[in-house]
């Protein structure tokens, strides 16, 4: 999913795939490498019209599950995998591989049907140090060479040197906030759990207090400490208490480094933020990197801060300050002596980044015939890539404010998703693992509390399917939330029944 920022009310933009439909083409699955919007984003709007399962790593699952909630759907289409599992999907024998990227579960997936073998790389590189998450390693990949065909990531092909490691990222907000004397705005993107860690570590190390600027900050920040991966974060301060405490004491973690129009940083730069104005002397400090194409807009943001008497710092005129998840040059070459691939397909970046790609491929011998535009249908025969055809595209544009009006509407909304499993000798529904909750309601129970009641409540609870015990359990849990909170709202539950069949 790509945000279109040449567009008034910056519209999302999703793949058109009316072109399957047409062709008789129905996708027997969907895998899932990452938890990037770029790569999972659309899901809420594709899924509907293809119906398949969908396999992601546990924290792009929990993502995924999020998008599809947003959109009033089921999520039991979502089959969850460990990164370095084996499954099936359709004909295909798929292999996940570990992979070091900007946020934790990435994989790369190793193809088989019939006799060809095909690697997927996803996104990816070679982190020595990574702060969250697997390294990409060797062994893991040499023992799959050799591949017919490599799909691999063109974004840092024209990069000569290897990508910085996030624990370099680390070690830079840490030295850099030493020196700040109020605020501190930290902004970076909400997917990397990585960056929002080292940030918290940091901001716990020079005592300053963590609140959270956005609402995607929020649900990755929840994601993150359900799964595991931000045990050691420190506690949030709710924004509207942050005016109570000392400006040396506060550290503000943000979304919006892209300078979107409606993203709570913008606002904050123009003080139009109903809970926070940036004073002179506070320290914004932008942990990213401008997409292609957002240049001008993240200019424009970092102007308005200087000139509300801000410190702006970003990666351009301190070094160190991000990190990318892409794969260099040398990192390239790495990559293609472990898995000797006869064949490469460039994608991702643009076409300068596909050509210096193919020529990296080239200096090892590796062929490259096409370098891959949205709508072309390709085909592969074991030994050569051929275009079948171009697909005629339609953009598909979806409005941020059609968007904004119907989430209003769910202000006092939650949402549960509740992994559960069947006990077949005692007929009981059990749950398991940690609950997703996304809730709208700022003084909701806390997950202690909401996960002992829904335990006592199983225990008695008899439903022939996990539909049937989502309704049952929903009528209950409204009731007694309401109860508790003493307000009226209005709770989903979304049992995932994760019993294995035999």
């Amino acid at each position: 999913m790509a945000l279109r920022q040449d567009l008034h009310d910056t519209p999302l933009q999703i793949p058109d795939i009316s072109s399957l439909a047409t062709l008789g083409i129905r996708p027997e699955a969907i895998v899932i490498t990452h938890g990037h919007e770029d790569h999972l984003g659309a899901l809420g709007w594709l899924w509907p019209r293809l119906g398949c399962p969908v396999y992601a790593t546990p924290l792009a699952a929990g993502i995924a599950r999020q998008k599809l909630v947003e959109q009033g759907l089921a999520t039991d289409a979502i089959r969850t995998f460990a990164p370095g599992d084996h499954f099936n999907a359709g004909p295909f024998s798929v292999q996940s591989i570990n992979v070091a990227h900007s946020i934790p579960e990435s994989v790369s997936l190793l193809l088989e049907v019939d006799r060809h073998r095909i690697l997927h790389t996803g996104d990816w590189k070679i982190d020595p140090h990574p702060v969250l998450g697997a390294k990409t390693l060797e062994q893991d990949f040499a023992r799959l060479a050799p591949v017919d065909l490599v799909v691999g990531d063109s974004t840092n092909a024209m990069v000569e040197n290897h990508s910085h490691s996030e624990s370099e990222v680390a070690a830079t907000l840490e030295k850099l906030m030493e020196g700040c004397k109020g605020r501190v705005v930290v902004s970076c993107f909400a997917s990397n759990l990585a960056r929002i860690l080292a940030t918290g570590r940091a901001a716990k190390r020079h005592h300053r207090r963590i609140a959270l600027l956005g609402r995607a900050m929020e649900k990755m920040v929840r994601l993150g400490r359900e799964l595991g991966y931000l045990n050691d974060f420190p506690d949030i301060v709710p924004l509207s208490d942050i005016g109570y405490l000392p400006p040396e004491e506060i550290l503000i973690l943000a979304t919006g480094s892209q300078g979107e129009p409606r993203a709570a940083l913008s606002r904050l730069a123009v003080n139009q933020h109903p809970a926070l104005e940036i004073e002179a002397g506070d320290s914004i400090i932008f942990s990213s990197r401008a997409i292609p194409g957002n240049e001008s807009a993240v200019m424009r943001l970092q102007q308005a801060f200087t000139q509300r008497g801000a410190h702006v710092y970003s990666d351009e005129a301190h070094p160190g300050l991000h990190a990318s998840g892409h794969p260099g040059r040398d990192e390239l070459l790495s990559m293609y002596r472990w898995i000797r691939p006869s064949h490469l397909l460039p994608v991702h970046g643009e076409t300068d980044h596909q050509k210096a790609h193919c020529e990296i491929a080239g200096t090892l011998g590796i062929e490259s015939s096409i370098l891959p535009v949205n709508g072309q249908w390709l085909r592969w025969n074991g030994k050569r890539m051929t275009l079948e055809s171009t697909l005629t595209l339609s953009p598909v544009i979806i409005s941020q404010r059609k968007r904004a009006r119907k989430s209003s509407n769910r202000q006092n909304d939650t949402v549960i998703v509740l992994p559960v499993i069947y006990q077949a000798d005692t007929a009981q529904w059990q749950r398991v693992g940690r609950m997703l909750i996304d809730s709208q309601i700022e003084t909701f129970v806390d997950e202690d509390t909401l996960g002992d009641w829904v335990d006592i409540t199983l225990e008695g609870m008899t439903a022939r399917s996990s539909r049937e015990l989502a309704h049952l359990l929903e009528v209950l849990a409204n009731r007694w939330l309401n109860e508790q909170l003493r307000q009226s709202s209005r709770v989903m539950i979304d049992v995932v029944d994760t019993t294995l069949n035999e």
